[in-house]
């Protein structure tokens, strides 16, 4: 019997990421209906909460927990059960509280565009075709898997997901890729009992960073115990007793290095594949990439892309901003657009975390700016005893000033608590206030942010 049912709605939203769920909880509040559509019920509340942010810095801490006497692959099994705990109720969450609405309906399966104003869920006599004058795509982004000869057959290939929820702990985990997915991993694994080695095509690690800053992050990691092996490139993968064997090539020389598992961290890509978005007539790039104007609207003046799948940074907090810019569109002004950006941070949560906003040094001298830089090792900061009392005193704070008008331009923050200081020097630098401001400041004691009492005043060049 066929059951093929339509459904039309005020806006549809494609995927449930943090932009579309944080709109289309907006959406719903101002009494539009909504239907919201996720391919999968383990991915209610996106990427972030079920296979990203939350398992990964739950990970850190956990893995950052683990005492001499704790056997390694029971304690891991535990952490993993605690993940999976949180999650489930993390997902639990996102669905009840958007689906309890009154206006607000959450359909699961895979959803393809028909036209310009449908989509449709499922395949076959059970689909559902639903229409909507607004549409908001948020499908995210999903690993790129490079290609190397033996990969697609290796069954001892690990995805990111993979290890924020298997119980096994691998005895040596060789992660492909030294970017920030690849050297969280690497920490947390490390930091759990894993044996790990690192393989990265550049020269050295973080290459965007400035050469101190790099240099410090890397020592830090090499001092736990992590084996980086940097100019590397991966040629094959075969699979052994027990494991997975990598060749790779140095300065001209073949090298191989044996494994249990293995990560291949070399970036993610927008997730549009199956969403049949040429029917809808929206553009993308060469990449997959929804392409988007200022205010997110793809070249369907009605169809929105918000988050990972526009190519724009792979930040949930980016993600959520889209949803502001797309709710001022729908409700408001529609005058927020992504030009409003400025000073977004970053962080990387190795342990201790390095943190950045705005220029490096090498990026503000290239631009030719009159700059004035601070810096000093934690170790060294006598105003930020804190680090002494939570027993991580390795790192270091980097500041780039304006030395014409005593703004800051960028910061370094490879420090203890250094995802929550950047916040502080972001917020000075989209506020105008001066690195001297700062410098006197009044803050808590003992805590991190009270380091810019003192490295602020510590100019070297």
């Amino acid at each position: 019997m066929d059951t093929t049912t339509s459904l039309t709605a005020d806006a549809i939203v494609v995927g449930f990421g943090k932009g579309g769920k944080t709109a289309a909880h907006a959406l719903t509040d101002a009494g539009k209906r909504v239907i919201l559509i996720e391919q999968s019920e383990e991915m209610y509340g996106g990427t972030c909460p079920n296979v990203g942010c939350v398992p990964t810095k739950m990970l850190v801490h956990y893995s950052n927990s683990r005492r001499l006497e704790d056997e390694a692959q029971e304690f891991f099994a535990n952490s993993i059960e605690g993940v999976r705990a949180l999650t489930a109720s993390f997902r639990a969450g996102n669905f009840a509280a958007l689906d309890g609405k009154d206006t607000a309906t959450v359909i699961t399966g895979a959803a393809h565009f028909v036209d310009a104003h449908t989509v449709v869920v499922g395949v076959g006599p059970d689909q559902i075709t639903i229409t909507a004058p607004t549409i908001l795509i948020n499908t995210g982004s999903e690993p790129i898997v490079p290609d190397i000869e033996g990969i697609a057959t290796s069954a001892h290939i690990v995805s990111s997901t993979e290890l924020t929820r298997a119980a096994v702990l691998p005895a040596h985990l060789v992660i492909i890729g030294g970017g920030y997915l690849g050297l969280e991993f690497a920490s947390i694994y490390r930091h759990f009992g894993s044996e790990v080695t690192v393989l990265e095509a550049a020269d050295r690690l973080l290459p965007k960073e400035d050469d101190d800053v790099a240099d410090v992050a890397t020592g830090i990691l090499l001092g736990d115990g992590i084996t980086v092996v940097t100019g590397a490139t991966v040629t094959r993968i075969d699979d052994i007793d027990g494991g997975t064997r990598i060749s790779y090539t140095k300065d001209g020389t073949t090298t191989t290095i044996d494994g249990d598992a293995f990560l291949a961290a070399t970036g993610r890509k927008p997730a549009t594949e199956g969403l049949a978005l040429e029917a809808a007539g929206v553009k993308t790039t060469h990449r997959g990439a929804v392409i988007v104007d200022e205010f997110l609207r793809t070249s369907q003046p009605h169809i929105f892309a918000l988050g990972d799948v526009n190519g724009g940074p792979q930040f949930t907090y980016v993600s959520l901003d889209d949803a502001r810019i797309v709710i001022d569109q729908l409700l408001r002004a529609g005058t927020r657009s992504t030009s409003d950006r400025v000073a977004v941070p970053r962080t990387l949560f190795i342990t201790p975390p390095l943190a950045t906003v705005g220029l490096t040094e090498r990026e503000a001298r290239e631009q030719g700016r009159n700059i004035l830089v601070a810096r000093e090792n934690v170790a060294d900061i006598v105003a930020m005893p804190r680090a002494y009392t939570v027993e991580e005193t390795r790192g270091m704070m980097k500041f780039i000033l304006d030395a014409d008008t005593d703004l800051i331009l960028g910061a370094a923050i490879l420090s203890i608590d250094a995802q929550e200081v950047i916040n502080t020097v972001a917020l000075a630098m989209r506020q105008g206030v001066t690195a001297t401001t700062l410098k006197n400041a009044i803050y808590t004691h003992p805590s991190t942010t009270e380091a810019l009492n003192e490295v602020l005043g510590k100019i070297v060049a």
